[in-house]
């Protein structure tokens, strides 16, 4: 995928497996264990055994390296094996590095696979502890002095300028976390089934960082999830039908940072989710009309707004009537406010049970589905296909 043409890889891999152990608070066993019940669901859904596997991919902040989660889960030789940076942004990069793979032959079944105990051990929320000198680090430095310690105070900044630009009041918010918590609350798999809430309680909910309140931000979620790409013809032959890798990309933006790109000449948009739009529509040739469901990456609910904007599916300072409206489906699986943060890959997997029919929230005739991954650093998004 070029910034500048349209790339060759849409249509050449596909989804053909999809697993997650439960999402909870306390897990009671290791990340590597996690991953690895993920890894076994996502292979017997697919109906293929850990022989067939020979490449891997996870995320640089996985504690549990791809030969590691190899040979614990009985997987042999593995030819292709990467990890991508930037925290929740790398969730869609696993599946176009694992199609890209594929796509050359370098690999013929990949796993792609995130799993943690982000509850009941290290808590992203928690923010900035300690960290080790680098560059990324001296960014930092200009905006931790000050108090911005986590990722919510991060966040923040740039949602009180959204509100300031559109003459909107944090209320707008909130609409975003009753649709999650609506769909949430039919999904038995997520943590708030059963529990849908009003734009009431979101109101009425305790500040967390101004305009911040915590119905605004997402869980912090012990669990696995692991997907299988592998190519379109194969996946055809599999126990599932395929979900197709309709277009894939990675987004970097112009003066781009990790959550605290607040020198930017705008911040009332996200930069890095406007370059993977423009890649997205340019090489499915698809349009926002032509999707079907939207699993937007809601770590905080403000970005799931300035997505819909970036990505052409309303006018700037619209989305929020926008999504009151239900113009489109959104979060079916009552998203990482809802069902659990997953950094972002529990939500690639509903986009495939979409297109496989199976979702407890179905769509009508889902053939097209956006997903999207985490926003603030730089991200990466998928349109996936239902085949023919």
């Amino acid at each position: 995928m070029s910034v500048l043409h349209r790339d060759a890889l849409g249509g050449r891999a596909a989804i053909a497996g999809i697993g997650a152990t439960e999402f909870s608070k306390d897990s009671g066993r290791s990340e590597l264990r996690l991953a690895v019940e993920a890894v076994h669901a996502a292979l017997d859904d697919a109906g293929l055994t850990p022989a067939d596997v020979d490449g891997m991919v996870t995320f640089t902040m996985d504690t549990s390296p791809e030969i590691t989660v190899a040979q614990a889960a009985g997987i042999g030789d593995l030819s292709f094996f990467s990890r991508i940076h930037y925290g929740g942004g790398a969730a869609c990069a696993t599946v176009q590095q694992a199609a890209l793979a594929v796509a050359t032959g370098v690999a013929d079944v990949v796993v792609c696979y995130r799993a943690f105990n982000e509850r009941s051990g290290r808590r992203f929320g928690s923010g900035v502890q300690q960290r080790e000198p680098s560059a990324e680090g001296a960014a930092l430095g200009w905006s931790l002095p000050w108090g911005l310690l986590t990722p919510a105070s991060w966040v923040a900044m740039t949602a009180q300028r959204y509100l300031h630009a559109y003459n909107l009041t944090p209320e707008a918010f909130g609409h975003v976390a009753v649709t999650d918590r609506r769909h949430a609350a039919n999904n038995p798999a997520a943590y708030f089934h059963g529990k849908p809430i009003t734009l009431a309680d979101h109101a009425a909910s305790r500040w967390i960082v101004e305009p911040l309140r915590l119905l605004d931000c997402c869980q912090e979620t012990d669990g696995g999830q692991a997907l299988i790409v592998t190519s379109t013809e194969r996946a055809r032959d599999l126990r599932q039908p395929p979900a197709v890798i309709t277009a894939a990309a990675q987004g970097a933006g112009r003066r781009q940072e990790g959550m605290t790109s607040f020198y930017r000449d705008d911040l009332t948009g996200l930069a890095e989710m406007d370059v993977v739009a423009r890649q997205l529509w340019r090489t499915s040739g698809l349009r926002p009309s032509d999707i079907d469901v939207g699993i937007l990456y809601d770590h905080f609910t403000p970005f799931v707004l300035m997505q819909l904007e970036e990505f052409g599916f309303c006018k700037p300072g619209e989305a929020a009537d926008f999504v009151a409206a239900d113009a489109l489906p959104l979060n079916t699986h009552g998203g990482q406010l809802g069902e659990a943060y997953l950094h972002g890959m529990n939500g690639i997997a509903e986009a495939v049970r979409q297109l496989r029919g199976t979702s407890v929230n179905q769509v009508a005739g889902a053939a097209r589905a956006l997903v999207t991954a985490g926003t603030g650093v730089p991200t990466s998004g998928l349109i996936l296909g239902a085949d023919g």
